[in-house]
C-alpha cells in the first residue's frame, strides 16, 4: 500500500545529519510513533550519497532485532526521501555520556557493559545476515 508524507504527523527533531534530519512521527491512522530519516535530496546528489541512502533502505528492510532500527515504510516528497524507523526510546547514546551528568560524564561500569552487549548483538544479528555496515 502507498504510503506518503501525509500519512504522518512530525513532532521534534530527534537528531540532525549530514543529509538531513530524524523526527519523531506519528502515523495518523494508527497513532503508531516512529522515527522519520528525512534525507534532502539536493544534499544526497552533491555529496553523491544517493547510493547510500538506497543500500541504508535496502539494509533496514532486511534486518529485524530488538537491538536495530528496522524500516516500517519508506517514500518521498518533492525535496526528501524519506525512511520512516521503529521508533528506540532511550535516545541517542552520546547523550547519556555527556549530558546526564555534565560535572561527571560517563556512567558506571555496569551500565557500560549493559551497553555493550546491546551493540554487540545487534552487530551480531547484522552479521548471521551477511550485512557489514560502516
Amino acid at each position: 500500500q502507498a504510503v506518503s508524507a501525509e500519512a504522518f504527523a512530525d513532532f521534534r527533531v530527534l537528531g540532525k545529519g549530514g543529509f538531513g534530519e530524524v523526527c519523531a512521527c506519528q502515523r495518523r491512522a494508527t497513532g503508531k510513533m516512529y522515527a522519520n530519516k528525512r534525507l534532502n535530496k539536493k544534499r544526497l546528489k552533491k555529496r553523491q550519497g544517493y547510493e547510500a541512502a538506497l543500500v541504508e533502505k535496502r539494509i533496514l528492510a532486511r534486518v529485524h532485532s530488538r537491538f536495530i532500527v528496522s524500516l516500517a515504510c519508506a517514500f518521498q516528497t518533492k525535496s526528501d526521501l524519506c525512511l520512516v524507523m521503529t521508533l528506540m526510546n532511550g535516545g541517542d547514546l552520546r547523550y547519556h555520556v555527556y549530558n546526564v551528568d555534565e560535572d561527571n560524564p560517563g556512567f558506571p561500569e555496569p551500565r557500560a557493559v549493559f551497553y555493550t552487549a546491546q551493540i554487540l548483538l545487534g552487530l551480531e544479528h547484522l552479521h548471521q545476515h551477511r550485512i557489514i555496515y560502516r
